[in-house]
Formats: structure tokens, sequence, C-alpha cells
């Protein structure tokens, strides 16, 4: 899976992080209504025109602006890049960047029907071949099809290498990709991909990373055609790289960033941090719905909920759980307001930096030993969703088959058996109460981005470590999640990954970093975990998938790396609109262009 990091949750530094059901699955409870509103939320997961496992944008009656809040801004047209991986990005990009598959809100896989003919798979080798309906247009009339596949696999293949041997392009992850041994336009509208090993996720390679148009690298590179190139051409290969890796990092320009979905991105304020979307005159979709869509940055959920309330905005769309916006939104009810919480496919989690004082393993499980994750459920999640309990796995969600609990014998075991741990590996305790040892006393920092519930998250484990002979320091850095994480500038980072349901992208943050793991930000390395992910990787059957999963889950938790806390439920309401249902990778306008305006 490719795993997103998220600031509201942060669920992914965006990098590639989403877990799931390799085939697809529910997106867990949901939550109440407003009080005294029977509308049923539940009905809302699906899209208007959806059957069997295809998807189409259903019509609706064309209506004017919608205004939808999200937690935090937009940043970047190529999200690919490990920088700009961050599920803010795809909740805009989710309507303006065809995918060949759709995700419905119950993360149910479909095929994209407005702009994909077929999917077809043979074995032996597994050879996938990717059909594209005949006239999909990219917004500004180029023909959106083979090349731009073709791209998405070059540049995040990992194949492509400089003069020096090492790879050119920068994607957050090559997970799926780097598995395709032969790439092939056999001819503008069909793509042909043979694999050098079965991969059973083969659904989220260019679903859940983004296709960038290939006729816009062209013009910018001098590049005639971009599907002749091949990795092994040097002097090509490093021009289209630094244009892939930076040409869309700057400032938004319309110019050169076209749509392919149902809305073209008009307009960028980065001071506002507002995003304006219009209709694409060449989707080759319905065309009804909101003509005009502004997205919001607003980061405070409290300040979400009362926009929401005072009319500045139709759509409250927040993937950070805040007792007290819930209460708000649920209490607007009467004013038409309809609210919704549902288990997200993104779990919040404590990642320990092997390169600092956690390269001790005792401090690690020292570490974890003394957080109570209850505590924090407790007061920071159940006001949001009621049944909500700690995480106790990395790879599955309580929901999945192959769910263990790997947690509760590790962490919340309290002060005392912190300390003896600590004590038994030859720490000892200072004047000052902090364990010291070397002498480097245990004092760690908790770095997150702006985000009240981390701020409390990080208070109530102060206590908790402080107990225990344990420095922990808080420490809030807007720009975390949009560079900081990735370079591993952290002692513990607290964020959420985000994941789709193809576990496959998400063995990226796990496997050693010099095998693949781009998403292995924290320094781990164990031939365990990197084993049994590469089997699962590469499985023909969900059952053996399940149980090198499985293995893996169990090898990363034996190595106290990472501690996860809960999964995050999304909270999200709205007035003025038919159905919106937050998807758990998307967002809120994985289906916009059918949203109808209430009269």
């Amino acid at each position: 899976m490719r795993r997103k990091a998220v600031s509201a949750w942060s669920m992914v530094a965006a990098a590639a992080l989403v877990l799931s059901a390799c085939s697809g699955g529910g997106s867990g409870d949901s939550g109440a209504n407003g009080q005294n509103n029977s509308t049923d939320v539940n009905t809302m997961k699906t899209g208007k025109a959806e059957s069997g496992d295809n998807y189409k944008l259903a019509n609706a009656p064309e209506s004017d602006q919608v205004t939808v809040g999200i937690d935090d801004s937009f940043t970047a047209y190529n999200q690919n890049t490990p920088d700009a991986n961050t599920s803010y990005n795809s909740y805009v990009l989710i309507t303006t960047l065809a995918t060949p598959y759709v995700l419905d809100g119950d993360n149910k896989v479909l095929l994209n029907q407005d702009v994909m003919d077929s999917v077809t798979v043979t074995q032996n080798p597994q050879v996938v071949t990717w059909k594209v309906k005949p006239n999909i247009k990219w917004s500004d009339g180029a023909t959106w099809g083979c090349k731009d596949f073709y791209l998405a696999w070059l540049a995040q293949s990992g194949k492509p290498k400089g003069a020096d041997g090492k790879p050119v392009f920068d994607p957050a992850s090559t997970s799926g990709y780097s598995l395709i041994t032969d790439a092939t336009c056999k001819d503008e509208t069909t793509f042909v991909a043979t694999f050098e090993k079965p991969y059973l996720d083969y659904k989220g390679l260019f679903t859940t990373a983004w296709m960038m148009p290939g006729h816009i690298v062209e013009k910018q590179t001098g590049v005639a055609d971009i599907s002749k190139i091949k990795p092994t051409d040097v002097a090509d290969v490093t021009k289209v790289a630094e244009f892939w890796n930076k040409g869309w990092a700057s400032d938004f320009k319309p110019e050169i960033s076209p749509a392919s979905g149902p809305y073209k991105i008009t307009a960028v304020d980065k001071s506002k941090e507002t995003v304006t979307l219009e209709k694409n005159p060449s989707w080759a979709g319905a065309k009804g719905g909101p003509k005009k869509i502004l997205v919001r940055a607003i980061k405070d959920r409290n300040a979400m909920a009362a926009a929401l309330q005072n009319g500045e905005i139709d759509v409250a769309a927040s993937t950070q759980p805040d007792a007290t916006a819930a209460n708000t939104l649920k209490g607007l009810a009467s004013q038409g307001v309809v609210y919704g919480s549902a288990s997200q496919l993104s779990f919040e989690h404590l990642d320990l930096n092997y390169k600092r004082i956690f390269a001790d393993e005792s401090a690690r499980k020292a570490f974890m030993a003394a957080i109570d994750r209850n505590a924090i459920v407790e007061k920071l999640v159940k006001p949001v969703q009621a049944d909500a309990k700690p995480l106790n796995s990395l790879q599955f969600y309580p929901n999945e088959a192959g769910y263990v609990d790997l947690y509760s014998d590790k962490a919340g075991l309290g002060a005392d058996k912190a300390a003896q741990i600590l004590t038994a590996a030859g720490w000892a305790k200072g004047a000052d109460g902090i364990f010291a040892k070397d002498g480097k006393r245990f004092s760690v920092t908790i770095t997150h981005n702006t985000n009240a519930r981390r701020s409390q998250t990080v208070e109530i484990i102060q206590s908790q470590a402080k107990a225990a002979g344990i420095e922990v320091k808080d420490e809030t850095d807007p720009a975390f999640l949009k560079g900081r994480v990735s370079d591993g500038g952290y002692d513990v980072a607290l964020f959420a990954w985000s994941a789709a349901p193809f576990k496959a992208e998400a063995s990226t943050i796990y496997i050693t970093a010099d095998k693949g793991g781009e998403q292995n930000w924290q320094g781990l390395s164990d031939p365990k975990i990197d084993e049994a992910l590469q089997r699962a990787v590469s499985a023909t059957e969900e059952s053996a998938a399940t149980k090198a999963y499985q293995d893996a889950d169990k090898a990363i938790a034996d190595q106290h790396a990472s501690l996860p806390l809960f999964a995050v439920p999304s909270m999200w309401a709205f007035r003025g609109i038919d159905r919106v249902w937050m998807q758990s990778y998307f967002g809120a306008m994985w289906n916009v262009g059918e949203w109808a305006k209430n009269k």
C-alpha cells in the first residue's frame, strides 16, 4: 500500500501509508448522526451510479459553489514525491486527476468506467493490461492515456539511474512499480506491464499514486515521446526526473497542471490556504454537480465547526477527532446539519528513531511500557467514537481477519515495570528522578505537526513517563509532515499513516531503507521483517499474503519500533447537500461531482 501521512492526524507524512484488507473491505463502524436528524449517513457510502465492481460518476443537477473545510493546506500538484505525499493533497487531487480504479466510501475497489475500458490480468508471468477508453482528454485537450501510465511507472519504478548510478527520480514509494520488468505502450490507449513476481495489489498501481501529464513533461524537457524512453537512457531520464521531482513543486501554474478528472484547479492561494476548483470541460463523464468548489484549510477543528455553523462552509471534513468540535457539530441538527463519524484506514502512532537514544532496545521497551494508551483513547477519541479502543497491530485493523493483539503485553505495563527494564539494562536514576546511562539522560522529544489533540496526547504521555523516570518534551512543528519527518529529524514522531486497501503499498514503511523502504524514516532494519514483507508482497494467494503480513507484524512488534495508538475516526458534517461520505483515503470529495444541493 501506499501510505500517506496526514497532518490532521498525520496520516502519512503522506508517504504511502494506507492499510486495509488486500481485497478491500469495510471502513469500520460509523458514528451517530446529528441529534434529532433522521438522516442515515451509512446510506452514503456508495456512489450513486455504482454497480457491482464498476463505478461511474452519476448525473446530478448543476449547482453553484460549495465550500469544503479540510484540516490542512494543499501544497503540490505532484503528490508522488516524499515531501508532498500528504492526505490533504489527495483530498483535492481526487477531483482533478483520474485513476483507473475508484475507492467508494466502504473502501470497495471499483473499475472507473468513466475513463477505463478494462483492466485484464494473465499469469505465468503476471501481465496486466490497462485499456483506456478512446478520446479521454486532459483539460488542455491532450490525450489521457498510455504515456501517462508509462511516465508513472518510469518515475516510481526505481529503475532509471543517472551517470553516477543513483536513482534520478524521487518517488514517495516504488512499491509494486519496481516489480514491473517490462512496460510498453501497445498503442495510445493500452498500457501493458509484465511483473517479475505475482503482485496481488496491482489495482492500487496508478490509483493511490497520481498519473502526471506525460505531454507536459515532454513540452518542459524537450523529450519527443515519453513512452519511448528506457530506464537506461541516462540523458533523457535525468531531464525528465529533474522536472518530475521539482517542476510542480513551486507555486501552482495552471498551464502545466491540467486535469484529467471532473474538475480542474484554477487557483491556489497560499496566504488564505484555499484552492479553487472548476469544471473540467474535457471530462468524459457526468458534468453536473457543483460548478465551483472552494477548498479551505481550517486547522482548528472548533473553528471548522463554527464555520459550518455560521454558513461560511457547506462541508466540514476532518480526519482529526476532536471531542468539543464533534459535540458542536452534533448539536447543529436542528439547523439541518448532518453529522457522521467512521473508522478510517488510518492509525495514530509513535515512531521511535533508531539513530538516536532508541537505538537502545531497553529504552524502546521501557518507553512503551510506561505509556497507557487507554488513557489517551478514553479522553481524546471516545467522545468522537464511543467504541474506540487502542490499536494493537501495525498491519491490520480490528475488523480484518489477520488482526492479532501484539501490543497489550508491551504497552501500559506501568511505571514500575518500565523502571525495572531500565535498571536491568544498566540505567540508573539520577537525583532529578530521570534515568541515565553512559552519561546520557533518558530525555526525549515527541515531535508532531500543529494539532491540539496531539499536544494533549503528549501531555498525557509526559506524566506517565515522568513517573517511570523518563523525561518527555513536546515539540510542535507546523512543517513536520512536510519534509522533516521524512528526514528522520526527531526522537519520537507522532503522526498517522493513511492507507488504501492495498497492503503491499505499506511495506515501504518497515522494510530496510536500502532494500526498498522509502518510507522507513526511523532507521528500523530487521531481516525477519524484510523477509516476511517480501514474501507477503509476492504471494499469489490471499491466505499466504495474510500469514506473511502477520509474521511481519509480529517481527515489528518484537522490535518495539513503533507503538500504534488508535485507528483514527474521521468526523464530518454538512448542510444543504444531499449526501456526503468521508472516504478513508481520498476524503469527502471523492464523488463531489454527483453532489446535489438541497432545495
